[in-house]
């Protein structure tokens, strides 16, 4: 007799002893002639259909309950006349888990039960490259599925809407949050940082201002970490040019290649900072000190000064873009110790210092330095020709001066003196009269500081200029060379 009812309490189930194995599950039957249920087969699965095979010592029915859990439906062979069982479950959902349990029983209605089974439908072949994870490849797969299954216009176009909506919301490029901005910059680097609103790689294009106007507004290079995948960004653009103004964008793309973009920013990489060098005392007087020091670049400089008894402090310089800097320090107390430093600074205000100059003023024994010495000759024509020198020159210190001449460069030849100065300074004009044109002089220039040490230049050389010839000078001059007998006239 077969039962239509499968009865899971009550007296059937007290003696029953189910025992299990991996996949050839043995079901020991209620009774002792019941079918046992033996080589559970999951023999084939598809999209929509999966084929259960499964066995039995004796000839009984085929019953397969099944469901996406464990509470399960029911699909029957009736018949209970095979050994070899196989059952195909139609119009199952793509990618989904089922379980399954199978009852046989033969024809006196004794029932062998198997254990709890699962087997998933799979996923259709053209999702598998498309979509990286297994768990969107079956969320796609069972709504392509869903979608195919609805065929009112109404029901098509609010599907349609609201697909529409969620693409807008998910195929949107990362956004750049606010602003990029340069958290740092240096001479030859710049630190850029920003936000995005999801995570995404982190890349900065970006151009000098010349070679961006020159391309139309292109970017000539790229820095970063591409395959990053964070939400806070920082690039360290580094192999910049000092002084140079650039336009960078920020790019962010994240794993569905979309890219957010920022705007055209521009910064300025900070000047080359002049090296301060060669730092020099070059003299040490009782109220001054002369300081020189080199800059591998133009730079301002100027001394910065401390006076270690009273703590004042003072400076000195010069605000012109020179390599070579020399300042001396004045109005300084004899026997008095002082600590310096040099700073050089660029044209773009950035500075740079050298290490501490630390001296003590002493009484001065040091000759005043003579130094730029410059002459100019100037011709006045006229009736009486005359002729104006004007000598420069200059010292370290205030000192008063004077100037000596002779003229040609024999030593034997007494020299001329020019009065000197009576206020002493330290930037010197002397003007000259007594010169006579197309002549030789031999110069040079005493000088003596208010500590009495006299110093004495190098000796120089002038010529002074030519007379102008007036235009019978000039018309004799080519008959003498035409002929010979003119230079005799009032002979």
């Amino acid at each position: 007799m077969h039962n239509d009812h499968y009865i899971f309490g009550g007296t059937i189930l007290l003696g029953m002893i189910l025992a299990m194995s991996s996949f050839g599950v043995v079901v020991h039957p209620v009774f002792a002639d019941a079918p046992i249920i033996s080589n559970i087969t999951i023999s084939s699965t598809t999209e929509n259909s999966a084929t259960i095979t499964w066995e039995t010592d004796i000839d009984s029915d085929s019953v397969l309950n099944y469901g996406i859990n464990s509470s399960y439906g029911i699909i029957r062979d009736s018949g209970a006349d095979k050994r070899e069982h196989s059952i195909t479950i139609p119009n199952l959902d793509v990618a989904t888990t089922y379980h399954f349990r199978i009852t046989s029983a033969d024809e006196e209605g004794n029932q062998g039960i198997s254990g709890d089974f699962t087997f998933t439908t799979t996923i259709p072949e053209d999702l598998v490259e498309q979509i990286i994870s297994k768990e969107q490849q079956a969320l796609v797969a069972k709504a392509t599925e869903l979608i195919d299954q609805v065929t009112d216009p109404d029901a098509v176009l609010v599907l349609a809407e609201e697909i529409q909506d969620k693409a807008e919301d998910i195929l949107r490029p990362p956004s750049i949050e606010g602003a990029a901005r340069v958290a740092e910059i240096g001479m030859d680097y710049a630190v850029i940082v920003w936000k995005t609103n999801r995570e995404a790689g982190s890349q900065v294009a970006f151009a000098t201002a010349e070679e961006y106007a020159a391309s139309g507004g292109e970017y000539t290079r790229t820095q970063g970490i591409p395959d990053d995948r964070v939400l806070e960004h920082e690039v360290r653009l580094e192999g910049l040019l000092p002084a140079t103004e650039y336009h960078f964008q920020v790019q962010s793309e994240d794993d569905n290649n979309l890219e957010g973009l920022s705007d055209d920013n521009t910064f300025e990489t900070k000047s080359r900072l002049p090296t301060v060098q060669d730092v020099q005392l070059l003299k040490i007087e009782e109220t001054s000190v002369t300081i020189a020091w080199s800059t591998d670049i133009p730079a301002a400089g100027v001394v910065e000064y401390e006076n270690l008894d009273t703590g004042e402090l003072r400076a000195e310089g010069s605000p012109e873009f020179l390599s070579t800097h020399t300042v001396r320090l004045s109005d300084l107390t004899l026997g008095t110790t002082y600590v310096a430093i040099v700073k050089a600074e660029n044209e773009a205000g950035d500075a740079s210092e050298s290490e501490q100059i630390v001296f003590t003023t002493v009484e001065d024994e040091e000759e005043p330095i003579i130094s730029k010495v410059t002459n100019d000759s100037t011709l006045f024509p006229g009736a009486e020709t005359r002729i104006q020198t004007i000598v420069k020159w200059e010292t370290d210190e205030l000192s008063t001066c004077g100037m000596f001449f002779r003229q040609g460069i024999q030593e034997s030849i007494e020299p001329f003196a020019l009065d000197a100065k009576e206020e002493p300074a330290t930037e010197h004009v002397q003007v000259v009269t007594e010169f006579q044109p197309s002549t030789v002089y031999q110069f040079w220039i005493e000088c003596t500081d208010l500590a009495e040490n006299t110093a004495r230049s190098e000796n120089f050389v002038l010529f002074t200029p030519a007379k102008e010839k007036s235009i019978i000078d000039i018309i004799l001059e080519n008959f003498e060379g035409a002929f010979g007998w003119v230079k005799n006239i009032g002979a």
